[in-house]
């Protein structure tokens, strides 16, 4: 196994330093985008590739972007729809940060004649 994946095979979402405190009281949006996520269709196994755009308004804490990507990466060889794909990595980021308002856009390639984009959004604090 190269060194890349063994360090996402053993990534933690929940490890305390991929969380950084936020030095700013102000309302700031950070926005960040991931063009290289992918998955594996649960029925066929094909991969399922996608763009991942997270926003969002910080409260105590932001992530570190290092961290954002392993995560996302994880996700790589595991057997999951574009729907709970998407869920889980809103709950995830949501649970973890607890921003004032937060939206993720999954924007999943076309394939077999069908586009997929997922949108959750948090209300505004």
């Amino acid at each position: 196994m190269k060194y890349g994946e063994q360090e996402i095979n053993a990534f933690d979402i929940d490890a305390k330093e991929h969380y950084w405190p936020n030095q700013h009281k102000k309302n700031y949006i950070i926005n960040i985008e991931l063009p290289e996520f992918m998955c594996r269709c649960p029925r066929s196994g094909y991969p399922d590739f996608a763009t991942i755009k997270l926003s969002y308004t910080p409260s105590q804490s932001v992530i570190e972007l290092k961290a954002l990507k392993l995560y996302i990466n994880t996700f790589i060889d595991r057997h999951i729809s574009h729907e709970n794909s998407a869920n889980e990595i809103y709950d995830t980021l949501y649970t973890r940060l607890d921003p004032k308002w937060m939206k993720l856009t999954a924007d999943f390639n076309p394939r077999g004649n069908v586009h997929t984009i997922i949108e959750i959004e948090s209300d505004r604090q």
